[in-house]
């Protein structure tokens, strides 16, 4: 791993790299410092390396690399400087944003270029392949080679974002802003199951952040800032998620929303709670709960008519009409009629929760919980005064569901009320949270309404009824729609009745003796009874004294009536003060702790500065004496080894090792080393000379007796061979003969039947001849008209091509020309370095040949007075090798025509008879080879001369004599 002193040259480094297209050793370069813990304290210089680091993982697509950096730099700037984290965190979700935007406009761009008027002129053979055996289009393809990854990489971005910033009370800001881009990005692209993935991450976090509660710089969700920022992104959660149609996601979000407001205990806006029920009443219409979704209607009329000033009378008109005929689109019956006790306990839970949901109660009792039912919603409708801000059409479909017994007429008259409700709804101008209401969407709720309340008064009225009078009476749906509905009611123990087809006819019955119906009735006999008796029989009234005492009861109730409002002024006022003098206090112990804390902060920043300063200057002069420690012990080891292997004592004793002794005594000892090894070789080299010389000495006899045997054993070789292949041929030659006769008496059967055959494959190929000819002439013929209308094609494609030859042949010229010239220029550069180089050789060899002459001067003064013994030996007449060889092959035998001569015996004659005669010398060599090793000598001739014959004899013996003089000369 490369190390750099600053972290400006890593920088330098990466953009080198990165000019000349190494991007990844770039990236590991930069990864390398950033992780490193040398660079632990905040620069300028980190940032800009930062900045680069991320525009490279994006670049390359490397997330986890992003990851890991950032994770760093966090750490670096936690305590000193978050804002440079923020900036680098923000332009690397603008890097990726942007990359990702590009690959999609490029995708755009590439399917409006496919868009051409002959598709089958443009399309390749291989896309057209493609398409077919894929099933995709052009544009699937295209985004997902192009859009897909870029889409994965800019998701990736978003999860490491929030994962690094997470938790982190200084980062809140930055966090809630990616998350809410992270939503913008899942609703702008369709994503659901990221959405999924992402609502789970950042419920996670929010449990994470309860589980550890004595982390470092933890959120304080307390305080307002925070609460808001942690509520704006649970609620853009739920806008995106019923945008997406996600509404089980939606529903859970609208639980974190519960769940975090009962952790802090405080209740949110009113702004907010209108989103809230406002989510809650298309999530709870959607999956068909009317009671609830009746309930988020009304808490969202509360809060619009008590808190939106701005709030016009149509608008109020329509949410209050959307309120009351959300409670009457609930069925009047229970569906927990007959249910075990399991499903009875589960109910009652699931009615506790809603309840808590509905309610926003932050602190559940089941004991005080109201049980959620239409009844009590529609009374407590009524007691708050929903039913005086409804249309007229409302009230009247109110009035007639709920309080009229019209079993012939309900259907008739509920009908044009419906029609008029449908046509009623529209955009609300003064309720933002609330963009729309439509009524229309609960008249197929209220057609089975009416239809449930005509078949219970019907089943008051009627024991028997016709199918057919039925179905008039019900205009709304067919009768195997009624025949669901009424199966359901009688289901849920809301109406008796049986429907007999074979008859034709509908019969009803009593619930039970104790049935509602019955107890109706009794009750409307009773107060008509009661009325009657009233009429024919008054009461009879009473003087009392309450006459006297009204005058001034009046006076007293209005004295009374000023106080109460009097003194309900003073509590508001006194109330309004208490709170102003709370939020006062508050905002003075804010302050107090904010400055604080920054002052706590500062000193403590401080005080980690100085300790990092210190730790940093101990640690770098520790690292020093370790690394000089550590070098002086290894050169310490290194000189015991060598001084026990030596079987020498220590190089030092009783005094203080220093690495300047260490490497000192190291010297001096790899210098005496050094002189004895050069010794011990030439030694040794001395040694190996002697040796080879005496090893060459008793060779030489030895090979002369191996060749003369080997002569006699390939003669006798050669003529054994030459006997054996002599009587093969004779044995071969009668076995020819004999079988030529007995093969001569077959010889006029094989010409008749040679004859018979010829003629009659004659036939056959005079037939076949003919056919062929036919088939040839009409093929001729096909082809001469096919070639006539090939032609004009073949010549235009014959001209293109030699146009194009032609223009082939010219840049092929072109290219030998200039090819031909550099061969030149080459040349003629070689030619003039060859020369200089031919001139140095000269002068090298000049200098070479002054520098023998004067080492053979110098020689021949020392040798003079050793070689004064052996001058009768100079004296004698030298040998001549040419006249030697001439004389060995003119001494040996001229091989006789039939006789076998070896290869290497006649090599040997031959290189004798035609080597050309040398400079007569004393020593049976020239005197340039003085200084050839022996090795040399003996590998280039003296084998193949020894092998030769005998005449070389003389040389190799005048070898061997000018070694041993030259090793007598050496000794003396």
């Amino acid at each position: 791993m490369t190390t750099f002193a600053k972290p400006e040259n890593a920088l330098k480094r990466a953009e080198e790299l990165i000019n000349v297209g190494q991007k990844q050793d770039a990236l590991q370069a930069l990864h390398a410092l950033i992780t490193s813990k040398r660079y632990r304290s905040w620069q300028k210089t980190l940032e800009r390396i930062m900045f680069k680091y991320v525009e490279l993982c994006v670049d390359m697509r490397r997330g986890r690399f992003a990851k890991d950096g950032l994770i760093q730099y966090r750490i670096v700037c936690q305590q000193v400087n978050v804002s440079s984290l923020e900036e680098v965190i923000k332009h690397f979700m603008h890097l990726s944003t942007e990359r990702a935007e590009q690959a999609r406009s490029q995708a755009q761009a590439l399917e409006e270029a496919l868009d051409v008027d002959d598709l089958e002129a443009d399309k390749r053979p291989e896309d057209l392949m493609l398409s077919y055996v894929s099933g995709e289009k052009g544009k699937e393809r295209s985004d997902r080679e192009l859009v897909t990854p870029w889409f994965k990489f800019l998701w990736e971005t978003y999860r490491t974002v929030l994962e690094i910033l997470r938790n982190n009370s200084k980062l809140e800001a930055l966090y809630a802003m990616t998350a809410h881009r992270a939503f913008q990005f899942c609703k702008q692209y369709k994503r659901t199951t990221e959405f999924r993935r992402l609502c789970e991450i950042i419920r996670n976090h929010l449990a994470n952040l309860n589980k550890y509660r004595d982390q470092r710089d933890r959120p304080d969700l307390s305080s307002p800032e925070s609460l808001q920022l942690y509520l704006d992104t649970r609620f853009e959660q739920l806008k995106i998620a019923t945008e997406l149609q996600l509404w089980q996601e939606a529903f859970r979000s609208v639980e974190d929303i519960h769940g975090l407001m009962c952790i802090v205990k405080k209740t949110p806006k009113a702004s907010l709670m209108v989103v809230y029920y406002a989510k809650l009443t298309e999530i709870f219409w959607v999956s068909s709960t009317h009671l609830y979704h009746a309930y988020a209607w009304f808490k969202l009329f509360s809060l619009q008519k008590n808190f939106n000033k701005n709030l016009s009378q149509k608008d109020l008109q329509l949410i209050a009409s959307s309120v009351i005929l959300a409670a009457l689109s609930v069925l009047p019956y229970d569906y927990t009629y007959g249910a075990s006790h399991v499903e009875l306990q589960n109910e009652k839970d699931r009615n506790s929760r809603m309840a808590n949901l509905i309610g926003f109660t932050l602190e559940p009792k089941p004991e005080s919980t109201e049980v959620l039912s239409r009844s009590s919603l529609l009374s407590e409708l009524v007691s708050k005064g929903v039913m005086t801000c409804v249309t007229q059409e409302v009230k009247d479909l109110y009035q007639l569901l709920e309080h009229e017994f019209l079993p012939l007429d309900l259907a008739s008259k509920v009908q044009p009320l419906l029609s008029k409700i449908s046509k009623l709804g529209g955009k609300l101008s003064s309720a933002s949270s609330v963009p729309e209401v439509q009524l229309c969407q609960y008249v197929p709720a209220l057609e089975k309404l009416a239809t449930l309340r005509l078949l219970q008064q019907a089943s008051q009225v009627y024991q028997t009824m016709k199918i057919e009078s039925l179905s008039r009476m019900i205009p709304f749906f067919d009768f195997s729609v009624v025949e669901k509905i009424a199966v359901d009611a009688v289901k849920n123990n809301f109406i008796a009745m049986k429907i007999d087809h074979m008859k034709g006819a509908v019969m009803f019955g009593n619930v039970g003796l104790e049935s509602e119906g019955l107890r109706d009735h009794l009750a409307i006999f009773a107060e008509s009874l009661n009325k009657g008796r009233l009429m024919i029989y008054p009461p009879v009234k009473k003087a009392s004294k309450l006459s006297e005492m009204l005058p001034s009861l009046g006076e007293t109730v209005d004295k009374e009536h000023k106080r109460l409002l009097a003194r309900k002024s003073i509590i508001e006022k006194r109330k309004e003060e208490q709170e102003r003098q709370l939020l006062e206090m508050e905002r003075e112990e804010e302050s107090k702790r904010l400055k604080l804390q920054k002052l706590t902060e500062a000193a403590e920043q401080k005080r980690l500065a100085n300790e990092y300063e210190q730790r940093k200057n101990q640690r770098i002069l520790r690292e020093i004496e370790e690394r000089e420690l550590e070098e002086a012990q290894a050169l310490l080891l290194e000189a015991e080894k060598r001084s026990k292997k030596k079987g020498k004592k220590p190089v030092i004793e009783g005094e203080k090792v220093t690495k300047q002794t260490l490497m000192e005594l190291a010297l001096s000892e790899q210098l005496r080393e050094r002189q004895e090894m050069e010794k011990k070789l030439q030694k040794l080299a001395k040694t190996m000379d002697y040796l080879e010389r005496a090893k060459r000495e008793e060779a030489a006899p030895l090979i002369e007796a191996a060749f003369q045997q080997r002569l006699v054993e390939e003669k006798a070789l050669h003529e054994r061979e030459q006997q054996s292949e002599i009587e093969s041929s004779r044995l071969r030659h009668d076995s020819d003969l004999r079988e030529k006769n007995r093969l001569s008496r077959m010889y006029d059967n094989k010409m008749l039947f040679q004859e018979t055959v010829v003629s009659r494959r004659e036939a056959e190929f005079r037939r076949l001849k003919a056919e062929r000819e036919e088939r040839l002439s009409q093929i001729i013929q096909s082809r001469r008209e096919e070639r006539e209308r090939a032609r004009k094609m073949i010549f235009y494609v014959k001209s293109e091509e030699e146009r194009l030859n032609k223009l082939r042949e010219e840049e092929e010229a072109r290219k030998r020309e200039e090819a031909e010239r550099r061969r030149k220029e080459e040349a003629e550069r070689k030619a003039k370095l060859d020369e200089i180089a031919e001139k140095q050789r000269q002068r090298e060899r000049e200098l070479e040949e002054k520098e023998r002459l004067r080492r053979e001067a110098l020689l021949r003064g020392s040798t003079d007075s050793p070689s004064r013994p052996s001058e009768p030996l100079t004296g004698a007449r030298p040998i001549d090798p040419g006249s030697v060889a001439a004389a060995a092959a003119t001494a040996a035998p001229a091989p006789s025509p039939g006789k076998y001569v070896p290869k290497f015996k006649r090599m040997g004659a031959e290189a004798a008879a035609q080597a050309p005669p040398s400079e007569p010398d004393r020593w049976g060599k020239r005197s340039d080879d003085r200084t050839a090793p022996p090795s040399d000598r003996w590998r280039s001739g003296d084998r193949r001369s020894g092998f030769g014959g005998s005449g070389d004899s003389g040389p190799r013996s005048s070898t061997w004599s000018s070694s041993r003089a030259r090793g007598t000369s050496e000794r003396g």
